[in-house]
């Protein structure tokens, strides 16, 4: 069984997460296979999977604006030390969809966090290790902090932890509010249509400011761009970073 210092040291050595990467990526080929789809609450789940099935479960989460490709490295680095690895496309992304039209598309680090417990549940896991990077680590905080029942392990990358929505309302210094300028673009009507209209070149953008140092290739953007033209992303984006108090 694999410990949690190794679970670390596999991520670490894998590259846990996109933005983390400071060397040239390229496009890699996922070695798990075609992408299955789960009904899982309000969502109908698509995912990959690696790894022996009667392995210990390892859920990771991808971050915005990223997919499951993030993880192509670390999936398969852990399926070896013998993981069931499981990577969810979060709400708006990719082929997951919601079941109802109807259905609120609701952006919250809590509506997230309640995606991968349905998701767990409509695969009968009990437990799982949940790692994640942005919106991904968040969501595995908010999971591990509401059901902590169900969470083995908790690995949190990127420095994205659960919100505080009361102090998050205090301002910041004019150097730390500059790096959320994009948060204050989503708060206009301009910056909606912009994102709607742009998200290629400005999820791009996002990347190349997130890492500078990360030397991608178009090959490997396109890869997750396709992540992008979910029909509900633009509105679970807005939502995020528009409900009062975010």
């Amino acid at each position: 069984m694999i410990s949690r210092r190794q679970f670390s040291q596999a991520l670490a050595v894998a590259g846990l997460a996109a933005p983390l990467v400071t060397a040239t990526a390229h496009a890699s080929q996922p070695s798990w296979g075609p992408v299955k789809q789960v009904r899982a609450g309000l969502l109908d789940v698509g995912y990959a999977e690696v790894g022996p099935a009667d392995g210990p479960v390892t859920i990771l989460l991808h971050g915005w604006p990223y997919d499951i490709h993030s993880f192509v490295d670390v999936a398969p680095a852990l399926a070896a030390q013998g993981q069931r690895v499981l990577i969810p496309y979060l709400r708006g992304y990719g082929p997951t969809r919601f079941l109802h039209a109807r259905t609120k598309r609701n952006g919250q680090q809590s509506a997230l966090a309640s995606d991968v417990i349905a998701f767990m549940d409509a695969l009968k896991i009990r437990r799982a290790t949940i790692a994640g990077f942005d919106w991904g680590a968040r969501t595995a905080c908010v999971t591990a902090a509401l059901w902590p029942e169900r969470v083995k392990a908790l690995v949190s990358v990127s420095g994205y932890l659960i919100v505080n929505l009361e102090q998050n309302q205090e301002p910041l210094s004019p150097q730390a509010e500059l790096g959320w300028w994009y948060q204050y673009y989503f708060a206009t009507d301009r910056g909606v249509k912009g994102y709607e209209q742009n998200s290629y070149e400005f999820n791009k953008l996002i990347w190349k400011l997130a890492s500078p140092r990360w030397n991608f290739d178009e090959a490997t953007y396109a890869q997750s761009a396709t992540a992008w033209k979910n029909p509900d992303h633009v509105a679970i984006v807005i939502h995020n970073y528009r409900r009062p108090g975010r």
